[in-house]
């Protein structure tokens, strides 16, 4: 039960009116931050990926799509999983409403798993999702972007996530992600940004809604209450991500 104080509506505006400054401060540092990833240094991409798509094989130039902005979210949907990690079909929930103002200022935005196409179509289908989405099981680009991990990695001591050693105990195959790149005229192609664990968190329109509710995200630990869109009404999935539908 909420343990919150009952009070006078003065002394509630006084208790938000300091929130209210901590919200502007909170604001301002967002904005620095922005600022800070903008400026960031470039790397260029040298190397050729080539990503399965509906309309045939790909390089990382041609997800652009024609703009010279391209996000690309690291979807966790292995080779042969029934269902793709339930945070990230909480995240996609949220991106096809998002289409057309990216993609009207210059932003193409794709997900990017190294399941086969087939299993990629399959569940997109069945989770009601437009945003495209294409293979990289056929090159390095999962591994060289640090959101997979092979088998060797997975029995050393450590492998490399989020910018940083971490356990192999902590780890699993595929982890999450988001990748920026930028395309110039030439048609070079430059890595920009990259972010992971809890950072594609800012995608999560429903846990900003959340944050301002009476009882917050009410949750033990992140994502611990969501379910796939389709399961609410079922049986409670028997894991977080990856294998198990």
């Amino acid at each position: 039960m909420p343990q919150n104080r009952v009070v006078s509506r003065e002394e509630w505006l006084v208790a938000r009116r300091a929130l209210v400054e901590k919200e502007k401060a909170e604001t301002r540092l967002r904005d620095e931050i922005a600022a800070s990833r903008a400026a960031l240094p470039w790397v260029k991409v040298e190397k050729d990926y080539v990503f399965e798509t509906p309309d045939g094989p790909k390089s990382l130039a041609g997800l652009f799509a024609g703009r010279s902005q391209l996000i690309v979210y690291h979807f966790m949907l292995g080779p042969g999983w029934e269902a793709g990690c339930l945070g990230c079909s909480f995240i996609a929930d949220h991106l096809d409403g998002t289409l057309p103002h990216l993609n009207n200022h210059d932003v193409t935005l794709f997900a990017v798993s190294r399941a086969p196409l087939a299993e990629i179509e399959r569940y997109k289908t069945r989770m009601g999702w437009k945003f495209p989405w294409v293979s990289s099981g056929g090159s390095d680009f999962n591994f060289d972007y640090h959101v997979s991990f092979t088998s060797e990695e997975l029995a050393g001591e450590d492998v490399f996530y989020n910018f940083e050693k971490l356990p192999s105990s902590k780890a699993m195959d595929e982890l999450p992600g988001l990748s920026a790149f930028y395309r110039n005229e030439k048609g070079e192609v430059f890595h920009t940004y990259s972010t992971y664990a809890r950072g594609p968190e800012t995608l999560l329109g429903t846990y900003m809604i959340l944050d301002l509710a009476p009882l917050g995200r009410n949750e033990d630990g992140p994502m611990g209450w969501m379910r796939r869109h389709d399961e609410y009404e079922a049986k409670p999935s028997a894991g977080c991500c990856g294998s198990v539908a």
